[in-house]
């Protein structure tokens, strides 16, 4: 997989997994831009080839019209990764200002940032990707929004792979399984959760962010040119059963 003077745009990439991402990219020569919450990507505190490398623009999506202001340092896009996200504990998520929050975060801003940027994914195979989860095929127990989120990822990403084929822009997504994140660290820190979590792996392990990473790459690329409106399921066997 080649990605020299490829341009590529993650939205969240500044931790967990879409930080991930960025490094994949990274790795394989491409031009990154990232974006985080934080004013700038020091305050992150990690030291790493994404911070080293990668522009980096702060991006609050739940600021109104936030994304209108925001121009990024490409003026051509060939692949735009949406891995932003978030998700409410403690049954919070039943309240309906907390769903509407998270539905807006996680759903409403990727449909967003997909018109944003699709003026500028004009190079032949540009590619778009939304990160899923198993939450796109199942409930989660505890998380309407998250779960009502993910699975519109998955619709929206097929609506939109149909809708912008003859352009060029193949859209897929990736379903994460368990990844050690902020996001997820209610699990992984808790050492009776997170061994009880691997009885259900058939892999009998959590993934890591590059494993996500290594993923979109191959979506990305070449090797994929003919995958679109594809959810792929990236999980370490978790949804076989």
């Amino acid at each position: 997989m080649e990605f020299k003077e490829k341009r590529i745009l993650v939205v969240g990439g500044s931790s967990g997994i879409g930080r991930g991402i960025a490094k994949c990219f990274l790795d394989l020569d491409a031009e990154v831009c990232i974006t985080g919450t934080k004013e700038d990507i020091k305050d992150y505190g990690i030291e790493d080839v994404v911070s080293q490398k990668s522009e980096y623009l702060q991006l609050n999506l739940l600021e109104p019209q936030v994304l209108d202001n925001l121009v990024i340092p490409f003026d051509s896009l060939d692949v735009l990764i949406c891995s932003q996200g978030i998700v409410q504990y403690k049954r919070k998520e039943f309240e309906m200002e907390v769903f509407r929050e998270v539905l807006d975060l996680n759903l409403t801003s990727m449909m967003a940032c997909c018109q944003k940027f699709k003026p500028l994914m004009t190079n032949a195979g540009a590619n778009i990707m939304l990160l899923g989860s198993g939450a796109s095929y199942n409930a989660t127990r505890g998380n309407p929004a998250y779960s009502a989120s993910k699975g519109g990822i998955l619709t929206l990403l097929k609506t939109l792979a149909e809708a912008w084929a003859r352009e060029g822009i193949r859209v897929n997504g990736i379903a994460p399984g368990f990844v050690a994140t902020k996001l997820t660290e209610v699990t992984f820190k808790d050492k009776n959760r997170y061994q009880s979590s691997l009885k259900s792996i058939p892999l009998a392990r959590w993934g890591e962010a590059e494993d996500i990473g290594h993923t979109a790459c191959f979506l990305a690329s070449s090797k994929a040119s003919y995958i679109t409106g594809q959810m792929i399921t990236v999980d370490g066997g978790l949804g076989l059963s």
